[in-house]
């Protein structure tokens, strides 16, 4: 990756509007002036992996390098790469940063993440970023500014392999409360998905998604953990799904 000046597009799920962008847009200017913006017009929240096939996508160009998309932030890295920046291909992805974390099996529904997973499916150096949070309460999001630009530095310097995307929290604490910086595993949630069913003023029953209790019992070094004990997550996330172990237990059923 180019280290002097790159060419750095920004993403996120969250809408070319969120103040979790603003927050990006000053953490990559410690790395570079050539930064392009191309964000969703509207959240995409737990949007995941997904592309918008069934209608058209247009764009809106609010200045040579800021663009908005009416789609999925993987319509947005697709459209930017292909076609908005005219040809030229980054040089480092940032997503984020998340109004929220995105830890444990979170990564499968994020947005946020999805967008690092496309630009690392092009061959771009990718990076998810996201800032912990308690629902009702403002964000923190000095908490990554403060610590997001010698985070990205160190990982550009040391470099990573090219099927592979890095996911990093910010715990929900004040900057100078942080406890640490951990390199961890993907946790995984007990079941915790639940259904808020309730009636409408006309009386059709509606549905809500429930809220994600919080992970208080945490033990092993996983990034749910690391927000638990308020230190930053860094996680390098695989591209290829294959559980190599499996593969090689089904094809003995094939011999």
């Amino acid at each position: 990756m180019k280290k002097d000046n790159p060419c750095i597009l920004l993403s996120n799920d969250d809408g070319i509007h969120a103040p979790g962008l603003k927050i990006l847009e000053q953490i990559a200017a410690t790395l570079s002036d050539d930064i392009w913006v191309v964000a969703p017009s509207s959240e995409q929240s737990g949007a995941g992996h997904s592309l918008t096939l069934n209608r058209p996508l247009r764009a809106h160009k609010f200045s040579e390098k800021r663009f908005s998309v009416d789609g999925t932030p993987t319509d947005c890295v697709l459209m930017a790469i292909e076609d908005l920046m005219g040809g030229k291909k980054p040089d480092l992805l940032l997503s984020g940063v998340n109004h929220g974390s995105n830890v444990g099996d979170d990564v499968t529904y994020s947005g946020t993440v999805a967008a690092a997973m496309e630009g690392t499916s092009f061959g771009i150096p990718s990076i998810a970023l996201s800032q912990d949070l308690s629902w009702g309460h403002p964000a923190k999001w000095h908490t990554a500014l403060d610590h997001a630009p010698s985070i990205l530095k160190k990982l550009i310097h040391k470099g990573w392999p090219k099927n592979v995307l890095i996911n990093i929290n910010f715990p929900n604490v004040i900057s100078k409360s942080v406890a640490g910086i951990e390199v961890v595993r993907q946790g995984f949630r007990a079941p915790y998905k639940s259904i808020v069913k309730a009636v409408d003023p006309r009386g059709g029953n509606y549905y809500w998604l429930g809220c994600i209790p919080e992970q208080l019992d945490m033990t092993e070094e996983t990034d749910l953990a690391a927000m638990v004990k308020k230190k930053i997550s860094i996680t390098p996330l695989y591209l290829d799904l294959t559980h190599d172990k499996t593969l090689s237990h089904l094809a003995k059923a094939f011999d």
